[in-house]
Parts: C-alpha cells; structure tokens; sequence
C-alpha cells in the first residue's frame, strides 16, 4: 500500500454534534479538542461556488428553504446556520469549501471532503471541488485533502481535473462491483459504513492496496472492535468522548 499520512481519528463535520454541522465555528471546536484532520460535505452553488452542507435541501441546517444548489452564493451566504444547532451559534454562516481550506491551512489541519453532489451535476461538482483544493494546497508541505464520495461520477470528476489528490469511495452496502470501481478510479480508499467491515473484506481492501476507513463510529466497544480488525480510521461524532491522540 502506499504511504498514508493520515491519522485513525477524524472529526464527522467538525465537531460532529457539539456545534452546528459543517460550519467554521464547528471545526474551531472539534480543534479545540485536540483533533487534527475533519470531515466535511461540499457541493456547489447555483453560480459554482463550492460551499459546505450536507443535505440537497436548507430546512434542517439552516434557516433557508429549498435545494440549495439551484440558489446562488450571494443568497446563500445570508443565511443563518447556526440557530437551528443552539442560541450559542445563532447567526453562523454557511461557509465556502475555500474558506474552511484556509482556516485548515493556516492551522496545519487534514481534511476528508465529502462530495456531496446536488443529484444532476454530480461530475461538475467533483471536478470543481478537486480544482479548488488542489490549487490551494500546492504551496504547503500539509497531506493533500482526501476527497471521498458515494458517487462514482463525482470521483471521477475528482481525478480528471486534480489526478494526484488521493480519493475515497463511500459505501452505505457492499453493492456488486463496489472494488472493480474503486480499482477503476484508482481510490486510495474505502469508507465503509462501520458495519460493513468484518476481517476479510479489510482484508480484501487491503490486498487490493486501499485503506479501509469507516464511519460514523461513536461508540468506544465499536471503536477497539474496527483497530482490532485492523482498520485505517474513523469518522466520529464523539470528539468529546475520543482523544485523537494515539
């Protein structure tokens, strides 16, 4: 397998449920818990502004309304992605993809980007988020960003546009052809629904010179069970509960 300059714990969303979900606020906490490298869910505006937010839809994580990739950056930057969380982060905003880079760069952080393409413009979102990130982290000596997704088309945007930057397939089920395709796109890794995993599929990823990372995990039985198996690293809720520090 080839060098893997990651750690085994990384922060679902920045702080997983202790501050509202992909916002800059949640990433200051998850740092302040000691964790070094954060997931995160980008997907483009209406104008293809890279921007940070899990669902296809504003309602749950904000006070928008609508599918927030037909809006554009200049709308969605008004809204409030804080308040729905707590009183104590009323008024956060969205932040863009370039935004949160630099906020990692500046402080020597790793991220996991989760393309989370709005259904339609699956490739394009991969192609322009592999773009951004690539040219903003060729002036640092910091790993590249892994870029993952559940999409085989927005991974294969990914390395069209930024071929060096390591990719990772998302699984919800081991669904046929899942490691033909991770072999096709050339994935340095598989991220599994914790679940998934047993001895032999780690096994078979890595024979196959991938990684084997899951999530979510936030249960510490859970936890020893995946390093037991030999398992690369996690995504957590729990930064609260788990020291990143071996």
């Amino acid at each position: 397998m080839k060098p893997w300059p990651y750690p085994f714990w990384i922060a679902h969303r920045g702080a997983g449920r202790l501050a509202p979900e992909n916002t800059l606020a949640a990433f200051r906490l998850g740092a302040d818990h000691g964790y070094r490298m954060f997931e995160c869910d980008a997907k483009l505006s209406a104008d293809g502004v890279p921007f940070l937010l899990h669902d296809s839809t504003l309602e749950r994580t904000s006070n928008g309304h609508g599918i927030a990739g037909e809006q554009p950056w200049s709308a969605l930057a008004q809204l409030d992605a804080g308040g729905w969380h707590s009183r104590r982060y009323a008024g956060e905003p969205l932040p863009t993809l370039e935004a949160l880079i630099r906020f990692c760069l500046a402080n020597r952080h790793l991220l996991d980007i989760e393309i989370k393409p709005t259904p339609g413009v699956e490739r394009r979102t991969g192609e322009a988020v592999a773009q951004l990130a690539g040219r903003l982290w060729t002036a640092t000596h910091l790993a590249p960003p892994l870029l993952t997704s559940f999409s085989p088309e927005s991974l294969e945007g990914a390395r069209s546009a930024q071929p060096d930057l390591p990719r990772g397939l998302l699984l919800d089920t081991l669904w046929d052809g899942w490691l033909a395709t991770a072999r096709r796109l050339d994935c340095a890794a598989i991220v599994c629904n914790y679940a998934l995993w047993d001895a032999a599929t780690v096994a078979q990823v890595h024979a196959a010179g991938m990684r084997a990372l899951s999530y979510t995990v936030n249960d510490e039985s859970v936890a020893r069970w995946l390093a037991g198996l030999g398992t690369d690293g996690v995504v957590t809720d729990r930064v609260d509960r788990f020291s990143p520090v071996p």
